[in-house]
């Protein structure tokens, strides 16, 4: 009997070795658009202030009209028809700034450069009321940031931060990552922030390290992808669900693979128990002889 629950357990862990395997498999599998996609983190660089954009208003501006030599700038590379993850890292963004007490314009600014070149102002504009409506805190208004440019002012920043990013024809859409640059005063990249929401202690903590001049490191890094969307089914990240399925499949697989031989190995000691119970005390019932 021991050896039939050997064997049994030997195949369950056999089993689940080899669903972990497919699993691990699934998470290797990326999409062609996102290979080789990622951040190579410029800490200390000097942003290229001199670049143009047109913000959202329409007016002709320059990056470093932003970076005044007293407040920092949270940075971030976005894109207004992003159909998933530029609207959870912002809305993130915004959530966590109305967590803290410092505001933006007042002690900081925020300035999103849109990676489509496609962009209007108008377009910038409508997204910039948006996330400022959101943010609902008066007097504001002035801290928000929305810029439109084109190819060159656009990679300019890109390679100065070392955002990488590829527009997939085929989708219509840009494949990047989630991040966020804090940057000093005068112009140079503090510390990156990866995510879709962020830790309002760390937020606020790399605020002040940026304002102080002062450059960080990053300890973690998690980087999404923006491709991970599919438009049909109308649904963000369905490889990321796959995974989740094949992982709970495997997760009930496992169990039942090894607890339905204790189960069953179980009831068949309680039943040979039983009768032996059984026969002990018929053995020992006292003789009605005389």
């Amino acid at each position: 009997m021991r050896g039939l629950v050997t064997i049994r357990w030997m195949w369950a862990v056999v089993f689940c070795l080899v669903l972990a395997n497919s699993v691990r498999a699934q998470i290797d599998e990326t999409p062609d658009a996102v290979d080789g996609l990622g951040v190579t983190e410029h800490l200390n660089e000097q942003l290229p202030l001199e670049t143009q954009f047109t913000d959202d208003r329409g007016a002709l501006i320059r990056l470093g009209d932003y970076f005044d030599g007293e407040k920092p700038v949270i940075l971030s590379l976005n894109y207004s028809n992003c159909p998933m993850l530029c609207q959870q890292q912002l809305n993130g963004l915004v959530m966590t700034l109305s967590e803290m007490d410092a505001s933006v314009g007042e002690d900081f600014h925020v300035v999103s450069i849109s990676i489509d070149p496609r962009e209007s102002y108008q377009k910038a504009s409508k997204t910039r009321l948006r996330y400022y409506q959101e943010y609902d805190r008066p007097g504001t208004a002035d801290g928000w940031h929305f810029l439109v440019g084109d190819v060159t002012s656009i990679m300019a920043v890109a390679k100065a931060t070392g955002f990488q990013y590829r527009y997939v024809p085929e989708r219509k859409e840009y494949a990047h990552n989630a991040v966020l640059m804090l940057c000093t005063p005068d112009g140079r990249i503090s510390r990156y922030i990866y995510g879709v929401q962020f830790d309002e202690p760390t937020l606020r903590l790399s605020l002040v390290e940026a304002s102080e001049g002062k450059i960080g490191t990053t300890v973690d890094q998690i980087i999404l992808t923006c491709f991970m969307y599919d438009e049909t089914a109308g649904r963000y990240g369905p490889q990321a669900f796959r995974l989740m399925q094949l992982g709970a499949f495997t997760t009930v697989a496992c169990l039942a693979i090894g607890l339905i031989p204790f189960w069953v190995l179980r009831r068949r000691t309680a039943g040979v128990d039983a009768k032996f119970n059984s026969n002990s005390m018929d053995g020992h019932l006292p003789s009605n002889a005389t």
